[in-house]
């Protein structure tokens, strides 16, 4: 395992939730994080200050030309990067009869759309890199595979992490890493809420998640060899188990 100490690390979605969750540990972890965040501007300063003032980059990430302007910046300000954290992502519920082109493109353009470019943005840095190479961490869901019938344009989504991270993982091989870390339940503002309490009694874990869970097998990828790629990780206490 190599250490973190001042890797640059870039999170995007990182002002609230897991991404918040994951920031923290990885800057406990001694590394420079970079803070992405979307619209939550004053939640993404907070984090940058519990960060030790860790620079933000605000992004609207449906839009290809913003991804590119903000990898541009950040090769500018940091000299490169090290490692990407592809955690921004939408979350809706509709049934599928009702699901509108709008409601797929909603959830696609940032889950998935959004996914690829900031990989696409990271690796081309990460070559510049001496010696060049880098670690790429996608966070997708249970939701690629478990089926949850008022979420499958979500599924599809996380699903297609699934595909995209080992298909990453084969063409950036060998001086970048990709893999993807998949969490179960893990609930924040919405722990009350009755499906979600479903899911946890459905846990063999008999218990939610937490974000420093997610944040520690993230941590994981960010640190292991070489050797370790391609992989998708489920931090789910069972759920997926069948």
């Amino acid at each position: 395992m190599q250490s973190l100490s001042g890797k640059r690390i870039l999170i995007t979605g990182a002002a609230r939730r897991i991404g918040r969750e994951i920031a923290l540990h990885l800057h406990a972890l001694g590394a420079r994080v970079l803070i992405h965040y979307g619209v939550s501007a004053e939640e993404a300063r907070q984090v940058s200050s519990l960060c030790g003032g860790a620079p933000i980059y605000q992004a609207d990430l449906e839009h290809v030309s913003e991804i590119q302007a903000m990898f541009a910046r950040i090769e500018a300000e940091n000299g490169g990067l090290d490692g990407l954290v592809n955690n921004a992502a939408r979350f809706t519920r509709i049934h599928p009869l009702e699901i509108t082109e709008k409601d797929w493109d909603f959830i696609h353009s940032v889950n998935l759309k959004a996914c690829f470019f900031c990989a696409q943005q990271a690796a081309l840095l990460m070559g510049k890199n001496t010696p060049p190479g880098g670690r790429i961490v996608n966070i997708s869901s249970m939701g690629a595979f478990l089926a949850w019938p008022e979420h499958v344009h979500y599924c599809a989504s996380k699903s297609g992490i699934v595909g995209l991270t080992r298909a990453l993982a084969k063409a950036l091989a060998p001086e970048i890493t990709v893999n993807s870390v998949a969490p179960g339940v893990i609930p924040f503002e919405e722990a009350n809420d009755p499906r979600i309490q479903g899911m946890v009694a459905a846990t063999p874990a008999r218990r939610p998640g937490t974000g420093r869970e997610i944040a520690e097998a993230v941590a994981y990828f960010l640190a292991a060899s070489s050797f370790v790629t391609g992989q998708i990780l489920q931090v789910d206490g069972g759920l997926g188990l069948r």
